[in-house]
């Protein structure tokens, strides 16, 4: 089995720019398979409502309690904890206890779709765009054949982690590549910095690991 890493090539507390830059990544590797996803971490009523009312269509899912599931019909668990779209959101505010963050989720969407409204939408939350299933080609030259399986992209929103443990004030491009550990040392490295070089952008930072 393999895994991924990917590498921060940009960073800036403009939303939009951040946007443009992962579209440049995105529209190189960008194949007739590829598609994209969104995630958003709500930590507040107001924000869950905020984000039902702009993009309905997702998916909201609040937290669950320790054997809340066991020996209980789905039909019978409240509709926040199975998940639930917009529209069927609760009314009631006590239906949020124990149950904050909300995970917000639209996945495997056409490239396109969705990019534009959740960048508007997503305001001081943590969250990312992933746009997978694209395509590195290969560079015979440096010795790196080209990847389908771990080619992605991802913006992050309001941090600088992949699992959106540490807030920030802006927002970060990822380029993902296969990963490859040898004697500690992470060989498609390079790779990833002549991806990104491709659309005039650099490594900053060290891979991150999921």
């Amino acid at each position: 089995m393999s895994n991924d890493v990917a590498y921060p090539v940009f960073r800036t507390p403009d939303p939009a720019l951040a946007l443009s830059t992962a579209r440049r990544l995105v529209e190189f590797g960008r194949c007739e398979y590829s598609k994209v996803s969104v995630y958003a971490e709500l930590p507040s009523v107001a924000e869950v409502r905020r984000m039902a009312k702009e993009l309905p269509e997702g998916w909201f899912r609040g937290l669950d309690e320790p054997g809340e599931f066991d020996g209980v019909p789905m039909a019978e668990l409240p509709v926040l904890v199975v998940g639930v779209q917009g529209p069927g959101l609760p009314p009631d505010p006590a239906s949020y206890d124990r149950r904050l963050p909300v995970e917000y989720s639209l996945s495997d969407l056409p490239v396109g779709r969705i990019e534009d409204a959740f960048t508007a939408a997503i305001g001081p939350n943590t969250g990312e765009i992933n746009w997978d299933t694209l395509r590195w080609p290969d560079v015979p030259e440096l010795g790196f054949r080209g990847e389908h399986k771990h080619s992605e992209v991802t913006l992050l929103f309001n941090t600088h982690t992949r699992h959106l443990d540490e807030p920030s004030a802006d927002h970060t491009v990822l380029v993902h590549v296969r990963s490859a550990v040898f004697d500690g040392r992470q060989w498609n490295e390079p790779y990833a910095h002549w991806i990104a070089e491709q659309v005039g952008l650099t490594l900053i930072g060290p891979g991150q690991r999921v």
